[in-house]
This record gives structure tokens, C-alpha cells and sequence, in this order.
């Protein structure tokens, strides 16, 4: 059996079908794995602990687990980063694109577990993540960092208390809507650099985000180049229009959007149009621009099925 690290979101819980995040705990156990909760009631000090604990030298893990939704995937990345050690996830979460982009189950604690129990005895798969670094300091994420408005609507849908799940991102949409101006952008994809104002930059490894959005139809999490998803400046009615088109990915047939396949992105803001808000990665706050986005190629050890 696995020595097993394992951070449980606070909110992780039983609906919709899914075990109590204390109840994936006892079961692990139950299964005769050696458990190290390594959970914590802020965020932060879960992933101190996270990371020291796949950094020790003694009494190593065989693999950290997640249990929540892409925020706490998120801080698994972060916590393996620089280590040899496999990242498991247990995908409770109100969102899950994560879980969904590489096929594991969502929404179903038992199911999930069945998952890893076959990931553990299958090994992991190497897939990439994105490095993203600037005054912030380095941050990786594992489906998509947002430069656009995207990120504006993530930054006010995580004030909302309701409604549940991705409800909070339509309604803040709707509002970020009201009165929107394009934002002012240097971007330089892999050295070529371009000046414009634009709605919406993305840089995807994966497909979703968002909530089940396909931001990025056709990106593959293990071929070493992400996606990134720009909009030029659209009108609020324009932006508004083309919102709905995510969930089916229909929006990358809009001419106002363009997809280009890079390993590097630089962002900066351009005066004097809006400054860009501050970026999002997995949904989770990650700083102001400029900032360098980067893909690490197979990075991540992750126990999920080796299917793309």
C-alpha cells in the first residue's frame, strides 16, 4: 500500500453524491494506505505543508491528494512542483475542469477513489503545466490562466455566495458586462510581439474553464504547447453575445477571436487603454501583469488514465 499525502478542502463535502471530504480520509484508510492529512483551515498553511511534505526526505510520499475542486488541484500542482512526487485528485468541487479535461470522475467521491486506486497501481502519466512568473513571484497552473475579462468575471464571481456552482460565473459576467471597455495589451507569443486592445486573453493547457467552458476546444494537456485564446475589442452587446458560445467552444469561429499555439507568452499592459485585471490561474488569484506564462512539458506526474 501508498504512503499517501492528503489535503482536504474545508468546504469539500457530500453533494451530490460525492463522500464527505473526511470520508475519502477513512477510506483511504480503510483501503490500508498509510494517510497524512496534511489539510489545514486556510489555504495557505495547507500548502506549506503540502509542499514540505513532498519535499522531505524521510518518510516520503508516494503521491499527494487532492480533494476538492480546481482550486484545491491548483494547490496540488504548486505543492509537487520541483519534486518527484505523482498528484491525485478526488473531485468534489463546484467545478472541476480539471478532472474533466483529463477524465477523471467529478462529483462522486466513490467513483473517484476507484480511479485512483487504479492510477496508483497503473503509475502516473506525465502531463504539462503552465509557469507563470512576475512580481508575484512563480505560480503554476494546470488548465488556464485568464488576462481578460475572463479573470474579471473569476475575481467577482468568487465574492458571490450564490448561486452554487457555475450560476456565480454567469451572474458575475452579466455584470462585468455592464459598461465594459477593452483592456490595452503587449503581448509577445514565442518573440513575436504584438500592441492590442483586447476583451480576452487566455492561456489554456487544457480545454475548460470557468465551469464546464470550453475555452480552448483542442488543447491537450501533454504536447508541450498551450492555446492562447485572444479577443479583440468587442462592444458590450458583442462580448455579451459571444459569452454563451464558450460552453460548446463555438466561440473560436467568431472573427474576433484568434487561437495560436505557443510554449511562451509575455503580457504587459498598454496605455492608454483599461489596465488589465489581475490574472487568475485554476480560478484562483495569481497577480498583476506583466507577467511571463510558460508551458512545462510533462511536469506534473498525474494519477489519471493515460487516454487524452
Amino acid at each position: 500500500m501508498a504512503r499517501l499525502g492528503v489535503v482536504v478542502n474545508p468546504a469539500a463535502n457530500g453533494n451530490r453524491g460525492s463522500l464527505p471530504g473526511t470520508g475519502v480520509l477513512r477510506e483511504l484508510e480503510a483501503a490500508g494506505h498509510d494517510v497524512v492529512d496534511l489539510s489545514a483551515e486556510a489555504a495557505d498553511e495547507a500548502q506549506q505543508r503540502a509542499h514540505a511534505a513532498c519535499a522531505a526526505e524521510s518518510g516520503q510520499l508516494d503521491a499527494l491528494i487532492v480533494v476538492g475542486g480546481d482550486g484545491m488541484v491548483h494547490l496540488g500542482v504548486n505543492a509537487v512542483a520541483g519534486t518527484d512526487v505523482p498528484l491525485g485528485i478526488v473531485a468534489i468541487g463546484s467545478g472541476n475542469d480539471f478532472a474533466r479535461a483529463v477524465g477523471l470522475p467529478a462529483h462522486n467521491g466513490l467513483d473517484a477513489l476507484r480511479a485512483l486506486e487504479r492510477a496508483l497501481e497503473a503509475g502516473p502519466r506525465r502531463v504539462d503545466v503552465l509557469r507563470s512568473t512576475g512580481a508575484f513571484g512563480t505560480i503554476r497552473t494546470a488548465c488556464v490562466v485568464s488576462v481578460g475579462l475572463d479573470a474579471a468575471v473569476n475575481a467577482l464571481a468568487n465574492s458571490y455566495r450564490f448561486p452554487p456552482g457555475g450560476g456565480k460565473y454567469i451572474r458575475a459576467a452579466l455584470t462585468e458586462l455592464r459598461g465594459f471597455k477593452p483592456y490595452g495589451y503587449t503581448i509577445t507569443i514565442d518573440g513575436e510581439r504584438r500592441e492590442m486592445p483586447g476583451t480576452l486573453v487566455a492561456v489554456a493547457n487544457s480545454r475548460y474553464f470557468g465551469g464546464g467552458m470550453q475555452i480552448a476546444p483542442n488543447a491537450q494537456i501533454d504536447d508541450g504547447l498551450a492555446d492562447v485564446v485572444l479577443a479583440g475589442a468587442l462592444t458590450p452587446w458583442q462580448a455579451t453575445r459571444i459569452f454563451p458560445r464558450l460552453y460548446e467552444g463555438s466561440h473560436v469561429h467568431h472573427p474576433a477571436v484568434e487561437i495560436i499555439r505557443a510554449k511562451e507568452v509575455v503580457v504587459e499592459p498598454l496605455a492608454p487603454h483599461p489596465q488589465p485585471p489581475e490574472a487568475y490561474g485554476d480560478g484562483e488569484r495569481i497577480g498583476a501583469v506583466p507577467m511571463r506564462i510558460a508551458v512545462e512539458p510533462g511536469a506534473l506526474q498525474l494519477l489519471a488514465p493515460h487516454v487524452r
